[in-house]
């Protein structure tokens, strides 16, 4: 029996020591197995709160012309972009003041209503003309890095490593080129079932091309052509775009090579920022800050980047979690104002002076649709009164048998063709189309208008039949009367008689033929018996 219990115990523990086996065996296996954890950037592109508004091949695209520059002025340019509207101004004022530039040239500009970091742009003329080429591609540059920041830095550092394996990176008197390298992955180890072990090495992580200017207080402005200094590109469908710089600005021997350099630019504090390659932000350097900025000085404690969305003067956000993180303001955030070197008063100046602009805008607007709406009240009152004018009109032509005018030019021109018609037509019809075209005058009550009347009638070519037209001419007169006289006798006798007798005609008279072209005539007239 105690044999029985001892060996029941020994299987028991055999048994629990084989399922603790199986069980790490399992375990090694599965992390064998599993994909590997996702970097920074996957995590935060798979996490929901990040959109991606950019596939990769379009974040090369638009970061290829700004890949190679230093560091710090890469992270100036990033946070510039944020702020497309501050950079335009910059550019019009870079181009009004082109011999300005480094430290002097923002100091100059402190004044301006820009973020600091586009002041501190202005330092660089070569940097803006670039950057004033292509206002559109600027925006999109600024909201690549506001939504997906660790997507556009390891998108810069693709860029980099293809231009060194192509042979157009490497370091010379303007730029220091060094390559930072990464933690080496550990080693896992793997228990297989038959008892054996396999150590499996995961993949070291890329490495970090670090770009420096060889002069810490001199910093010289790259240009390149991108299809050319990356070497094949890629994507056929996505092209980077180049930017040529103008005549003057780079040497132009360089550029046939790979890259080209502008002169360099002695600067101090005007570049304050740097990339973060590990944490895919910029870091800021308080001291340089404060001493280019001594208007918005920051606490020292603000060593990172934070977008000011009151520096993007309204111009929208193109993912979801921006638009929703800087279209509020939260409870207590006025607190962070110091921090981001803002000056209460004169965003409160700022504030009010657009109240003012919206106010005389809205003023102005309302006097003009005033005046707009009085003048059309006016102008259809009169419209509406000149129209009963002419009904009232058309109404007493037309009591007084008058055709009222035509309404429009057509109705005219339709009269004027019928006119014409009837005119060729009906040729006696003409002069009384042309007497009725003449205005009448009403003259029943005007005795003026009457003895004009008289004398018109009066003194025409054409006198009327009156008992009185042949007393001058006592011939034509006789001749007149006996008319007819001559046929009506020759009528009443016998038909034999008409036909058989010749009919006699005297010869006019000595007086009838002294009295002209009328009297001969009523010679002819007078001798018909």
């Amino acid at each position: 029996m105690r044999t029985d219990r001892r060996f029941s115990a020994v299987l028991l523990a055999w048994l629990a020591l084989a399922g603790g086996v199986q069980q790490d065996v399992r375990a090694a296996t599965e992390a064998a197995t599993a994909p590997p954890a996702p970097t920074s950037a996957e995590a935060a592109a798979g996490s929901p709160a990040t959109e991606a508004v950019f596939r990769p091949e379009e974040l090369d695209q638009m970061m290829a012309p700004l890949a190679l520059y230093p560091d710090s002025l890469l992270a100036q340019v990033l946070m510039a972009s944020t702020y497309p509207g501050d950079v335009a101004d910059a550019v019009a004022w870079s181009k009004a003041n082109p011999k300005a530039s480094g430290d002097a040239a923002v100091r100059q500009v402190a004044n301006q209503p820009w973020d600091p970091s586009v002041q501190s742009l202005v330092a660089f003329p070569a940097v803006l003309v670039t950057l004033g080429q292509d206002p559109a591609w600027v925006q999109r540059v600024g909201d690549a890095f506001l939504a997906q920041p660790n997507e556009v830095m390891d998108s810069v550092q693709r860029l980099r490593r293809q231009a060194k394996a192509a042979g157009n990176l490497e370091s010379n008197e303007q730029q220091k080129v060094s390559v930072q390298s990464a933690a080496q992955g550990g080693a896992t180890t793997v228990v297989e079932p038959s008892g054996g072990t396999t150590v499996v090495q995961a993949p070291p992580a890329e490495q970090t091309i670090i770009i420096e200017s060889a002069d810490p207080q001199v910093v010289y402005v790259p240009s390149y052509n991108p299809s050319v200094v990356y070497g094949t590109w890629p994507y056929p469908s996505y092209p980077p775009t180049y930017y040529p710089p103008p005549p003057g600005y780079y040497f132009g021997s360089a550029l046939v090579a790979g890259l080209g350099f502008a002169a360099g630019v002695a600067v101090i504090d005007s570049v304050w920022g740097d990339c973060d390659w590990g944490g895919g932000d910029v870091d800021i350097d308080v001291n340089k800050y404060n001493n280019i900025n001594s208007n918005r000085k920051i606490d020292a404690s603000q060593r990172k980047w934070q977008h000011n969305a009151a520096n993007r003067d309204g111009v929208p956000y193109r993912d979801r979690a921006n638009r929703e993180q800087y279209s509020q303001r939260l409870a207590g955030s006025e607190q962070r104002d110091a921090l981001r070197g803002r000056d209460p008063a004169r965003a409160a100046e700022r504030q009010q002076a657009a109240q003012t602009r919206g106010e005389r805008g809205d003023r102005a607007a309302g006097e003009r649709g005033s005046r707009a709406a009085a003048e059309r009240g006016d102008r259809a009152a009169g419209e509406r009164a000149q129209s009963a004018d002419r009904e009232r009109a058309r109404q007493t032509l037309g009591e007084r048998g008058i055709d009222a005018p035509a309404r429009s030019n057509r109705e005219a021109q339709e009269r004027a063709r019928v006119a014409g018609r009837e005119m060729r037509d009906q040729p006696q019809a003409r002069p009384r189309a042309q007497a009725g075209a003449q205005p009448r005058q009403r003259t029943q009550n005007s005795a003026q208008a009457r003895q004009q009347a008289r004398q018109q009638y009066s003194g025409g070519q054409r006198t009327r039949d009156s008992a009185f037209a042949d007393a001058r001419q006592p011939s034509r007169s006789k001749a007149s009367a006996s008319r007819g006289e001559l046929s009506r006798a020759s009528a009443s006798r016998p038909k034999m008689e008409r036909s058989s007798r010749q009919v006699q005609r005297a010869a006019p008279s000595r007086g009838s033929r002294s009295m002209g072209g009328g009297g001969a005539r009523g010679g002819r007239g007078g001798g018909r018996r």
